[in-house]
C-alpha cells in the first residue's frame, strides 16, 4: 500500500516536473529578440555610413537573434547600390531577411532582377519561436503608381499556405508599405492572411515609428535607418515574450530607449469576425452596360508591358520573362516563349517579326506566327526600353548606356550610341528621321535614325534623377517635341536644335508623364496628378490650354500614354480604370474598371474595341456595343 502511494506520488511529481519543464521550454521558445531595420536608402549621402554603424551595433547586441529589413534598401535600385547594401549587410553576425521597397523596384535599372540575384529572393518565409514570418515585395515595378504586391508573390503565398497544415500557427507579415490603399491590392494580401492566424504586420516606408491597426490586425511601422537631421541613424529591437511584442528604438553606440509600443500577439479569429472593410469598387461598370467584356485572361505573374496586334492575335509579355500571343477572338494562349528575366518592354511587330527586350540582357526577335526564336542579341545590362521599328530597322534603348539600331531580319547591329547617361525604360519617338527618348539621369536625346549620331541632347537641370523625362512617350508635331516629367513641368523643344520653345509649370496643373497627341495634331493631351485631362496647343509659343475634358479622376500617377483614335481619347488610370472621352466635347463617353492595379499602355483596335492590361496580370478585351 505504502509502495503504491510512493509510486503514485513519484509519478505525479515526475509528471509535474516534466510538464513544468515542457512549459518552461515552450515559454522560452516564445521569448526572443530581433532587430527591425527599414529604409536604409543606400545611395543617400550618409546611408552607407549609417548602415555600417547599425550593423556593427547589432553585432554587439548578443541578444538579437535575427534581423528583418522592410524595404527601400537603396535610393535608386541601381546594381551598384544593391551590391554595396549586400556587402554591408553580409557583415551581420546573425541571419537577416529582406524584402524590396518602392525605391528598389520603381527605378531599377535591372527591372528588379538584381535584387533577386543579389539577395536570393524578393520574398521570405521562415519560422522562429513558434511564429511564421512572411515577407512580400511591394512594387510599384518600373512604372509609377501606388504600390502593388506582385501577382507572383500572391501565387507564391497561396502555395505556401496550401503546404502549411497548421492554420493556427501565428503569422507575422512584413511588407514595405502599410497594408492599406497605398497598395493597390492591399485587400488581396489581407484576405489571404485572415485565413490564417495573422497576429501582426510590420512595415517601413513612412520613415517613422508608428503603431496602428489594419482591419483589426496590429501593425508596426519602423523608422528609417538614416540619420536625417540627427547625428546618427537608428533602428528597432523587438522583444517577443509571452504572446506579446515590444518595440524599443536603438541609437547605435549610444542607448536602447524605453519601449515605445507593444502589441498582443493573439488569435483574432478573423474568420468569425463578421466585419466588412472597404474594398475596390467596380460599380462604375454598371453605369455603362453597353461596354462589354468579350474575354479576360489572367496571368500568374505581373504584366508591366503593353501589347501589339498581329493579324488575329495580340502579343504581350510578363514579369516571369514570357513573351506570348493570345487569340484575338477568345483570349486563349496561342504560343509562348520564355526569356531569363522580367520583361517591361512592349513588343513591336514588323511583317511577321516580333521584337522585345528582356531584363536578362537580351533583345529577342521571334516569329510572330509561332513564337519561335529568329535571333537574340546580347547587351551588357537589362533591356527595359520598348522598341520601335521603321523600314526593317529596330530602335531600342537599354540599361547599359547604349541605344541601338538593329537590322530586324538578321539581328545584326547596324549602329550604337553609347553615351546615354542612366538607363532607358520608355518607347522612343521617330519623327523627321530622328529618334527622341529620355533616360533616368535627366537626359533627353535626339539621334539620327540612319547612323545613330547625336543631333542634340537636353537636360532639365534637375538634381534628382527621379525627375527625369524617362517614362514619357514623347510627342512630335509642328517641328516640336513635347515631354512631361515628374517635376510637373511640360516642355516644348525645337525638334531640329533642341532649343527650348517653352517650358512651364502652371499653377494648379501638375502634369506628369502621361500624354498623347490628338488625331489632328492640334493639341497634346496631358493628364494631371489631380485627375484632369487637358489639351495643350501644339502651335502656341506658350503652354496654352485649349481644351478641357469633363473627366475628373482621383489622385493619379500612372505614366501610361494616352491613346487617341477617331473621335475617342482613351485614358489609363493607376487603379485599373479606363476612360473614353469624346475628343470634341470632352464628355466622358464611358468608363470601365478591369482591376485595381495600374493600366499599361492601351491597345486600341478602333473606336469601339480596345484591349487593356493591368499590372496584376489581367488582360481584358472591351467591346462597345451600340
Amino acid at each position: 500500500m505504502l509502495k503504491r502511494m510512493f509510486n503514485r506520488v513519484l509519478f505525479l511529481s515526475l509528471s509535474a516536473l516534466f510538464l513544468g519543464l515542457f512549459g518552461f521550454l515552450e515559454a522560452n521558445a516564445q521569448s526572443f529578440k530581433f532587430a527591425h531595420l527599414s529604409d536604409t536608402h543606400i545611395g543617400n549621402a550618409t546611408a552607407a555610413e549609417d548602415l555600417r554603424r547599425t550593423v556593427n551595433d547589432i553585432n554587439q547586441q548578443k541578444v538579437v537573434e535575427f534581423v528583418v529589413i522592410s524595404g527601400d534598401i537603396t535610393e535608386f535600385g541601381s546594381d551598384e547600390e544593391l551590391r554595396l547594401a549586400k556587402q554591408i549587410l553580409d557583415s551581420l553576425a546573425v541571419k537577416y531577411y529582406i524584402v524590396p521597397g518602392n525605391h528598389d523596384t520603381n527605378w531599377s535599372e535591372s527591372g528588379g532582377n538584381t535584387f533577386k540575384r543579389v539577395f536570393g529572393a524578393e520574398t521570405f518565409s521562415f519560422k522562429y519561436g513558434g511564429y511564421h514570418f512572411i515577407g512580400t515585395n511591394s512594387g510599384p515595378n518600373m512604372r509609377m503608381s501606388p504600390g502593388q504586391i506582385p501577382r507572383e508573390n500572391l501565387v507564391w503565398l497561396d502555395s505556401l499556405f496550401a503546404a502549411e497544415t497548421d492554420v493556427n500557427m501565428p503569422v507575422i507579415s512584413m511588407n514595405h508599405y502599410p497594408l492599406d490603399s497605398d497598395l493597390n491590392n492591399w485587400n488581396e494580401l489581407i484576405d489571404r492572411l485572415k485565413t490564417r492566424n495573422v497576429v501582426l504586420t510590420l512595415c517601413g516606408h513612412g520613415h517613422s515609428n508608428k503603431r496602428f491597426e489594419t482591419e483589426g490586425i496590429p501593425a508596426i511601422m519602423g523608422r528609417s535607418n538614416l540619420r536625417a537631421k540627427d547625428a546618427v541613424g537608428g533602428y528597432n529591437i523587438a522583444t517577443v515574450n509571452n504572446g506579446e511584442i515590444t518595440y524599443q528604438e536603438r541609437t547605435p553606440g549610444k542607448e536602447t530607449k524605453k519601449p515605445w509600443t507593444s502589441a498582443k500577439l493573439e488569435n483574432h479569429h478573423f474568420k468569425k469576425e463578421g466585419k466588412t472593410y472597404p474594398r475596390p469598387d467596380y460599380s462604375v461598370n454598371k453605369e455603362f452596360p453597353h461596354v462589354q467584356v468579350k474575354w479576360t485572361f489572367q496571368d500568374d505573374s505581373d504584366i508591366g508591358a503593353g501589347m501589339v496586334q498581329y493579324q488575329n492575335s495580340v502579343i504581350t509579355a510578363n514579369t516571369a520573362g514570357d513573351i506570348y500571343a493570345l487569340d484575338l477572338d477568345n483570349g486563349l494562349k496561342l504560343w509562348s516563349f520564355s526569356t531569363g528575366g522580367k520583361i517591361y518592354s512592349t513588343p513591336e511587330v514588323w511583317n511577321d517579326y516580333v521584337i522585345v527586350g528582356s531584363s536578362d540582357h537580351y533583345i529577342y526577335c521571334l516569329n510572330a506566327n509561332s513564337g519561335k526564336l529568329n535571333w537574340k542579341l546580347k547587351t551588357n545590362k537589362a533591356v527595359l526600353g520598348s522598341p520601335v521599328v521603321k523600314k526593317g530597322m529596330v530602335y531600342i534603348g537599354g540599361s547599359d548606356g547604349t541605344f541601338r539600331g538593329i537590322n530586324i531580319k538578321t539581328g545584326k547591329q547596324k549602329w550604337s550610341f553609347n553615351q546615354v547617361a542612366g538607363f532607358v525604360s520608355s518607347k522612343p519617338l521617330i519623327y523627321q528621321k530622328t529618334l527622341y527618348f529620355g533616360s533616368w539621369d535627366n537626359g533627353f536625346y535626339a539621334l539620327n535614325s540612319v547612323n545613330g549620331k547625336s543631333k542634340w541632347d537636353w537636360t532639365s537641370g534637375a538634381r534628382n534623377r527621379m525627375f527625369s523625362p524617362a517614362a514619357v512617350y514623347p510627342v512630335g508635331v509642328n517641328d516640336r517635341i513635347f515631354i512631361v516629367a515628374p517635376d510637373r513641368y511640360m516642355t516644348a523643344l525645337n525638334s531640329k536644335t533642341g532649343e527650348v520653345v517653352w517650358r512651364e509649370h502652371k499653377e494648379g496643373i501638375r502634369a506628369r508623364e502621361s500624354m498623347g497627341l490628338s488625331v489632328d495634331g492640334s493639341k497634346v493631351y496631358i493628364k494631371t496628378m489631380d485627375g484632369e485631362l487637358l489639351g495643350v496647343s501644339t502651335s502656341s509659343d506658350e503652354m496654352e490650354i485649349v481644351w478641357r475634358s469633363k473627366l475628373q479622376l482621383p489622385y493619379e500617377l500612372t505614366p501610361s500614354a494616352i491613346v487617341s483614335v477617331g473621335n475617342s481619347v482613351f485614358v489609363p488610370n493607376h487603379n485599373g480604370l479606363i476612360s473614353a472621352v469624346n475628343a470634341e466635347t470632352g464628355q466622358v463617353e464611358w468608363q470601365h474598371k478591369i482591376s485595381n492595379a495600374m493600366i499599361n499602355p492601351i491597345l486600341a483596335l478602333d473606336t469601339k474595341r480596345i484591349i487593356a492590361s493591368s499590372m496584376d496580370g489581367k488582360i481584358v478585351f472591351l467591346n462597345k456595343v451600340d
